[in-house]
């Protein structure tokens, strides 16, 4: 289907006033900007009629805004740069991935969604507050209530669920998931659990190097009856013998266990990777030789710190994309114990780099004169481009 046919038929959902429930609009065309991370489109029923509200997501905050139910108006939407296309309406769903080449991917699949024209509705939450898992592992209180102790956790839980949504592999009736380095398995659980809630069959596997973990995670996972499509492992990332997975995941690895996982990941061909990296030490250790005029911020500890995150999250990103992945760097909640909030989320296309970006690369490691982690783990990969 061409995608001038496939915007038509998505925005004909869009404008219908009886039937449309959602959409989501995300990921970046290749070779296009967007002026928003992602948008969203529901239907709300106002004074003056029902309009079309979009909330407008930015890296900092989020933007609502009102329109009419206009057909033209979608149109030039759903043409602004976006890669894929969710459309949901009382029936089933419509969905649009477009290429590398511009070429549109269609998705269709019957269901039933609940339409929700109130103006005031309650943030649609995509995990229950009473879902089993939240119960077990300390979330939720016996009655199915956020404890105010953990309002933070949880709210990382549906951010980390936000961001996976949009990601999600197109017409995948079964998912595998690797948690690298799940440590208390909050948002291991939580994948398997909301994977399976939109009908996807997930196997979802946690490693971590505590055997402490693997033991409480499994004792949860036979407790909710689910060991059939979870398991835990007590072992290094460096060392797990699984081979493959469609998703991985690692949220607050510290140090350069973000840069085994990652690497993990690409050397294992792994479609989608969510990095929440933490506690950057290894190339503050190595900034030494620090190149003009950067002196004049290092000399402040605190900025000095700061700058080697920035610097050792711009590796890994640029490592990724020049290893055939589309990166987008993202805003995150931090953990209770972190005040660390980016999240590399890459998906792999195939991507030959472009010459300049491999200069760029280059250029960056001789002036800082650093090895990074993951540079070393991925030395064989690098070197074939």
């Amino acid at each position: 289907m061409s995608l001038d046919i496939a915007f038509v038929k998505a925005a004909e959902l869009i404008v219908d006033q009886d039937n449309f429930v959602r959409a989501v609009l995300s990921g970046r065309r290749r070779n296009m900007q967007t002026n928003y991370e992602r948008i969203d489109i529901r239907p709300v029923q106002l004074k003056d009629g029902l309009k079309l509200q979009l909330i407008l997501s930015e890296e900092k905050q989020n933007t609502t805004k009102n329109i009419d139910v206009d057909r033209e108006k979608i149109l030039e939407l759903l043409n602004s740069g976006y890669a894929n296309v969710l459309v949901e309406f009382s029936t089933g769903s419509y969905s649009i991935r477009i290429t590398k080449k511009g070429e549109a991917l269609i998705h269709e699949s019957k269901g039933t969604f609940e339409r929700t024209v109130a103006h005031d509705r309650a943030k649609e939450r995509l995990l229950e507050s009473t879902d089993s898992f939240l119960i077990e592992v300390g979330i939720s209180d016996h009655k199915g209530s956020i404890k105010p102790s953990m309002q933070d956790k949880y709210r990382q839980v549906e951010e980390f669920l936000r961001i996976l949504e949009p990601a999600l592999p197109e017409k995948k009736e079964k998912v595998s998931v690797v948690d690298l380095g799940c440590g208390h398995a909050y948002l291991t659980f939580a994948a398997h659990q909301y994977l399976n809630k939109k009908g996807i069959q997930a196997h979802v596997i946690g490693i971590d190097v505590r055997e402490a973990s693997r033991v409480r995670n499994n004792a949860i996972a036979k407790k909710l009856g689910i060991t059939d499509s979870i398991e835990f492992r007590a072992e290094e990332i460096s060392d797990t013998p699984i081979t493959s997975a469609d998703i991985a995941i690692a949220l607050h690895a510290c140090d350069t266990a973000t840069d085994d996982a990652i690497a993990w990941g690409v050397q294992h061909n792994v479609g989608l990777l969510l990095i929440a990296p933490c506690c950057h030490h290894d190339l503050q250790v190595q900034m030494q030789e620090i190149p003009e005029p950067w002196p004049m911020l290092t000399r402040h500890g605190i900025m000095r710190e700061r700058l080697g995150d920035l610097l050792t999250d711009s590796f890994r990103t640029q490592i990724l994309k020049l290893l055939g992945y589309r990166v987008d760097a993202i805003e995150f909640v931090g953990g209770e114990h972190t005040p660390r909030n980016l999240m590399i989320r890459a998906t792999k296309t195939g991507a030959k780099p472009e010459p300049n970006e491999i200069a760029r690369y280059k250029d960056m490691l001789a002036q800082w004169s650093v090895n990074p982690a993951l540079a070393q783990r991925l030395e064989k990969e690098l070197g074939a481009i």
